[in-house]
């Protein structure tokens, strides 16, 4: 199995892998390109969210600047806009539903480390130096219809369909349709019908 196969399976991979190095410096330089275009360029914006993202729809926007770690892992449906200053830590799946809107500052991780510092690191090298720290990824899934403020998706959450994140929320666990959710930890508040 392929340190990619195993970041995608869930299981802990080294993400300095060849392989995984290779699409990360890739994300990073099209990212770099996407946040540098003209505000008016929108058939280079095109053009780079076509070599960058896993896959979308139709009547995607997203306003500069974003930030990737592998791009190739993130999908759109229809109608989606992403504020400025969102980061998506894609290191496993981010699929997000048609008519998502993604507010200013939203953090998406689906990478988390193991929190004893010897299966994080390994052992030190003969030099002192460490390898680097291994990881573990949970996809993020959310569903349609869904409008998130200024929040932070933990790896592993399901966002229902129809439903609002509030701003400031960090998002633990998952959230059913048809909800208002808010807070830290993000509970629901009440239905939104």
């Amino acid at each position: 199995m392929t340190e990619r196969e195993k970041m995608l399976a869930g299981e802990l991979y080294d993400c300095g892998d060849q392989e995984l190095l290779t699409q990360w410096h890739k994300a990073k330089n099209l990212i770099l390109q996407y946040n540098g275009l003209q505000s008016e360029d929108l058939e280079g914006k095109e053009r780079v969210l076509d070599q960058l993202l896993g896959g979308r729809g139709k009547n995607l926007w997203i306003t500069p600047p974003f930030y990737v770690d592998y791009g190739n892992n993130i999908y759109f449906g229809n109608n989606c806009e992403v504020n400025m200053n969102c980061t998506f830590l894609d290191d496993n799946a981010i699929v997000i539903g048609d008519n998502a809107l993604i507010g200013p500052n939203v953090q998406i991780y689906t990478a988390f480390h193991p929190t004893n510092a010897s299966e994080r690191f390994g052992e030190p090298k003969p030099d002192g130096t460490f390898e680097f720290c291994k990881t573990r990824t949970a996809p993020v899934h959310i569903g349609n219809n869904v409008w998130i403020g200024g929040a932070i998706l933990l790896p592993g959450v399901k966002i229902g369909n129809n439903v609002v994140i509030g701003a400031g929320s960090v998002v633990t666990k998952d959230i059913p349709d048809n909800v208002i959710a808010v807070g830290n930890p993000c509970k629901v508040v009440r239905a939104n019908v």
